[in-house]
């Protein structure tokens, strides 16, 4: 016997608007830069999905920014740092996030098959409510309003991967189990967010920040390099716990199908 599933949350930036994450990675470069410091992309994108001053802590710790810190600086970074680098991150990520809310391939088209089988679409975030006040209204002016979403201001900062922002949608669309909800994203976090409440928990590869390419570079790549760059998403996925890995959100309904 299959199992019925009530509700799918999603994830935002890089799962239904934003292909390729690119709005935090921008915040992110430019907040170190204004501390000597340029990040890679890589080490970006790598905590991605997780809340953002955790992020920015992670980011600290890592070798090559840790010993680079200590040679621009004297000295070794405190928390104080880490606030002030994340508070100019925030800053930046509010001035530019409008141009960040264009609706990724598919959305559209696969809300609107899952609605038509009464499944509700909640949705998780690692932007703030200020953030989400922006992104919000643009994307519902493109067609995409999911039924509710939940920042990790809403569940006193325990934002990713704590589980707290899947309940808090569980809740409020009253979903019978967690076993009646999947959660889909394009971030280790994501996947690490759904696994921690209990659920199916899928990742998805095309404008992912994991991918991390642009919608032009993406288009730009030949089948061969796309074959590649998939496989080497789907490892990360499937090695951080995935149930599942979509190329792009057009395969969910056949997927959920598939589980009924």
């Amino acid at each position: 016997m299959g199992r019925r599933i009530e509700a799918v949350i999603f994830d935002w930036a890089g799962t239904t608007v934003d292909f390729g994450c690119m709005a935090p990675v921008q915040a992110f470069v430019s907040a170190f830069q204004k501390y000597g410091i340029t990040p890679t992309l890589d080490e970006v994108r790598e905590p991605m999905g997780m809340l953002k001053r955790d992020h920015i802590r992670t980011m600290m710790n890592m070798e090559r920014i840790h010993e680079e810190w200590k040679r621009v600086h004297g000295r070794d970074f405190t928390e104080e740092d880490v606030e002030e680098v994340y508070r100019i991150s925030e800053r930046s990520l509010l001035e530019t996030v409008r141009e960040f809310t264009d609706l990724k391939p598919y959305v559209l088209e696969t809300v609107k098959a899952l609605r038509e089988k009464g499944i509700k679409i909640g949705s998780t975030t690692g932007y703030t409510d200020e953030m989400m006040e922006i992104v919000v209204p643009e994307a519902a002016k493109k067609g995409y309003s999911p039924d509710c979403w939940f920042s990790p201001d809403s569940v006193g900062n325990f934002g990713r991967p704590y589980p707290y922002m899947i309940f808090e949608n569980l809740k409020k669309l009253e979903v019978a189990s967690v076993g009646a909800a999947v959660k889909i994203g394009d971030t280790v976090s994501d996947i690490q967010e759904g696994l921690a409440a209990g659920m199916l928990s899928l990742g998805i590869v095309e404008g992912s920040s994991v991918m991390g390419l642009s919608e032009a570079e993406y288009a730009a790549l030949s089948p061969e390099e796309k074959e590649a760059g998939h496989r080497s998403v789907e490892e990360k996925f499937l090695a951080a716990g995935a149930s599942t890995v979509l190329r792009n959100l057009s395969e969910l309904p056949a997927y959920l199908e598939g589980l009924e």
